[in-house]
């Protein structure tokens, strides 16, 4: 992995937010989309955003990953080409860069206006 991507998820479609992802709201805290990974559940919030990392053979161990909005520095999307299939979002934080690719399924200029609305009000 090269030091400037910490991870990558891909977000094949969207879907309602489910019980790991609501229980660990805070107060104030509303999911403004949720999207379905290969084993796990993400969701933007209008605080940050949050991915359930699924983990070994019989997925009990759940890891969550929390990038808040305020520690975003830039983002920028890229949507899908006829050659590559996959949309992108590409995180640029205080502490590395995430990658988030977009199935087919997932309008990547829906989440360019979830970002930008969140990022922009801080």
């Amino acid at each position: 992995m090269k030091i400037d991507e910490l991870f990558s998820w891909t977000f094949f479609e969207e879907i309602k937010p489910n019980k790991k992802i609501m229980e660990i709201l805070i107060n104030g805290e509303e999911v403004i989309l949720a999207y379905k990974t290969l084993r796990d559940i993400a969701a933007i919030t209008n605080k940050r955003i949050i991915v359930a990392d699924t983990q070994g053979i019989t997925g009990v161990k759940v890891e969550i990953f929390s990038i808040p909005f305020k520690s975003i520095e830039m983002y920028s999307t890229e949507n899908a080409g006829i050659i590559d299939f996959n949309a992108e979002v590409k995180l640029f934080t205080k502490i590395g860069n995430f990658k988030l690719k977009l199935g087919r399924n997932v309008d990547v200029r829906k989440i360019d206006r979830v970002i930008s609305s969140v990022i922009l009000n801080i």
